[in-house]
């Protein structure tokens, strides 16, 4: 990363952002989460309800998190009688113990036992998402699943993004005896992994106190292809400081390994939200701010 484009990309004041003729993807920018959280439910009911009313399979890659979206959606669906019943969703990521095997199911990052309680549990049962359309990635299906991914068309993939930009669990690499390629993030498919360091103290800062100790060591994702075979790709963001680096670097590098969600601009229709917060940057703040080689006198 040249660190002088770094520096111009982060100075940027956040009410300067939005509708720029540079951005390499689209930015919308909200208040704050709640607002945040509506609006990222109501992007998926609205495809939801174009989907029945054209009485066609909606097919959706979902995360767990953002978390912001599952109060709203959940009263919206409820609500409004959605009908979820026609809709398939592929799970795209999951933490692993040392071994690469599932976590405990109370285990407080078991993404599994927060989507049956959270994303699925409040809807109306007659409204549901059919047990048998309800794909979880593990350690001993992702074969099946990049299979199913492969032979369909899907039209939605919902996420957030890391603090280095990683979109699934697709991380930078920072093992360096593995070269990795743009093109291979770019077909990436699902694949067990180590976490990285930053990704482990990021997530131990955000839930649990810091405690490192009890944070996952490693993952299994749907690789970068998978993410990016939907029509429309929509990632949101409420979490601040985490993600206002990376943010910027989406909106306005080329494509690069030490970003993966730069991928995005390869997308037809790739739509970033963020909060104002997350929008911010420090940088962009204190203009007097010297750094040695950068901007320095």
């Amino acid at each position: 990363m040249d660190l002088k484009n770094l520096y111009k990309w982060c100075s940027i004041p956040a009410k300067e952002l939005a509708g720029r003729e540079d951005l390499k993807v689209p930015l919308r920018i909200v208040k704050d989460s709640d607002e945040l959280g509506t609006v990222m439910a109501r992007d998926l009911v609205d495809e939801i309800k174009k989907a029945n009313e054209e009485k066609r399979i909606f097919r959706l890659i979902v995360p767990c998190g953002p978390k912001e979206w599952y109060a709203p959606f959940t009263d919206m669906v409820n609500e409004a009688h959605v009908s979820l019943r026609n809709m398939v969703c592929y799970h795209m990521d999951e933490n692993l113990d040392w071994e690469g095997k599932l976590l405990p199911k109370e285990d407080p990052n078991n993404f599994r036992t927060f989507m049956e309680r959270y994303f699925y549990g409040g809807i109306e049962e007659e409204l549901q998402v059919l047990p048998e359309n309800r794909h979880y990635l593990t350690p001993y299906n992702m074969q099946e699943m990049s299979r199913m991914i492969s032979e369909v068309e899907i039209d939605y993939t919902l996420g957030g993004w890391g603090q280095d930009g990683h979109i699934a669990f697709n991380q930078a690499n920072r093992n360096p005896y593995v070269e990795v390629s743009l093109d291979d993030v770019r077909n990436s498919t699902a694949r067990i992994q180590n976490n990285n360091n930053d990704t482990i103290l990021a997530l131990s800062q955000r839930g649990l106190g810091g405690a490192w100790q009890f944070m996952p060591p490693m993952s299994i994702t749907l690789g970068v292809k998978e993410c990016m075979k939907a029509k429309k790709i929509r990632v949101y963001s409420a979490t601040g400081a985490w993600k206002q680096t990376a943010l910027r670097v989406a909106l306005f590098s080329e494509p690069t390994v030490e970003y993966p969600m730069t991928l995005l601009q390869e997308h037809p229709d790739a739509l970033i939200t963020a909060t104002k917060e997350t929008a911010s940057h420090p940088i962009s703040e204190h203009p007097e701010w010297e750094f040695r080689a950068v901007n320095s006198k």
